[in-house]
């Protein structure tokens, strides 16, 4: 099988200072992720840009504020980006295909099997899907908020293997080397906790047209590499290094994936759900689910937090907060109120009915 590669490009890499487009550095990425394609590649092109774009086009000063604006300004944003896209590809003789996304789309599972169905179609026919957030429709609380998580996602849901994140630093550095100009550079990271042992300070704010930062690039390796992506984070003013890293050259900074999992289902808990609560559970409890591979039983939780209902998402977490998986529960955030702590073989007295003997099967249940 081919491999597959999905590749993020960041507003800031897309457009000049003004908000105007970076058109040769588009037809570079264009160029290259043909070249990828030609060469026996599936690849997903996630683009950001479209607010900024918009913005550009009606002549704004600055990124919109309100929802509403920012929603009619990427309306505006998205067919120029489209367009500008298709032409370039092509002139190239490379198909393309505009998905776009929100995250309803990775909340319920037949969504999220019909969109691996449709991403793996378009990609046997050759296609590049050029994927973004449905920013005209989506609402705040169901918004990845970033592009980088987005990419993330889409990584881990096609099962690819390389997870591309182009953006204004050739790679990521101890410190902003904007701002600290003996940041030390960081080439790889080959598991996550090595960023705290290493004092990595990165910022959350993105370009002034864009709404990323490196903390975003960071939780989006976080996610991708669980789900077994490797995960590059490069500069996006020269497209053509996605081509030498594959080759080998020790460009960026590269995050090493954890081996992957054959289970999609948990693959879709872990990273398209959004928890509706959380759960407290006692040390037994942690234990058994942590090293003992166990279901969650009501006996080990101690507290609730959160409304939720049957089969919603909940972060399980010890008794200093700290989540240790995630999972999908068989009981309300109500009912579960009532059974905390008490024996399986008790609910059924308790709320006259007993929907199942676990409340969090294993089966459910992913570590964090």
């Amino acid at each position: 099988m081919p491999q597959t590669l999905v590749v993020k490009i960041g507003t800031s890499s897309l457009t000049q200072a003004n908000g105007a487009m970076a058109l040769s550095t588009i037809a570079t990425l264009v160029e290259t992720l043909t070249n990828l394609r030609s060469s026996g590649y599936g690849v997903v092109l996630v683009s950001s840009g479209a607010v900024g774009v918009g913005c550009a086009r009606l002549g704004l000063k600055e990124r919109p504020r309100t929802i509403a604006l920012k929603q009619a300004v990427a309306a505006v944003g998205q067919g120029r980006l489209m367009r500008v896209y298709d032409d370039l590809f092509s002139a190239l003789q490379q198909p393309i295909a505009q998905v776009l996304l929100t995250r309803s789309t990775f909340r319920e599972r037949t969504t999220y099997v019909n969109a691996y169905n449709t991403f793996q179609e378009l990609l046997r026919l050759g296609v590049i899907p050029v994927v973004n957030e449905n920013d005209t429709v989506a609402v705040e609380e169901l918004k990845f908020g970033d592009n980088d998580t987005l990419s993330a996602l889409v990584a881990s849901l096609i099962e690819a293997e390389w997870l591309f994140l182009l953006t204004d630093v050739d790679r990521l550095y101890s410190a902003d080397p904007r701002q600290v100009p003996d940041a030390q550079p960081i080439t790889l990271i080959s598991r996550m906790e090595q960023l705290e042992e290493l004092q990595v300070q990165t910022g959350d704010r993105g370009s002034m047209w864009g709404t990323g930062g490196m903390v975003t690039k960071i939780t989006a390796a976080r996610i991708a590499t669980s789900s077994g992506v490797r995960t590059v984070i490069t500069e996006g003013r020269f497209p053509h290094n996605i081509e030498k890293i594959l080759q080998g050259e020790p460009l960026g900074t590269q995050f090493e994936p954890q081996p992957r999992t054959g289970n999609s289902r948990k693959r879709w808990i872990a990273h398209g759900l959004i928890p509706a609560g959380k759960l407290y559970l006692d040390a037994g409890a942690v234990a058994a689910i942590f090293k003992g591979g166990k279901s969650l039983l009501a006996a080990g939780i101690t507290g609730v937090e959160g409304e939720f209902q049957a089969s919603d998402a909940v972060q399980l977490c010890d008794a200093e907060g700290r989540e240790i998986a995630r999972g999908l529960v068989n009981y309300s955030c109500a009912e579960l109120r009532q059974i905390q702590g008490c024996r399986s073989e008790e609910i059924f007295t308790i709320l006259g009915y007993s929907s199942a003997g676990t409340v969090v099967h294993r089966d459910n249940l992913v570590l964090s």
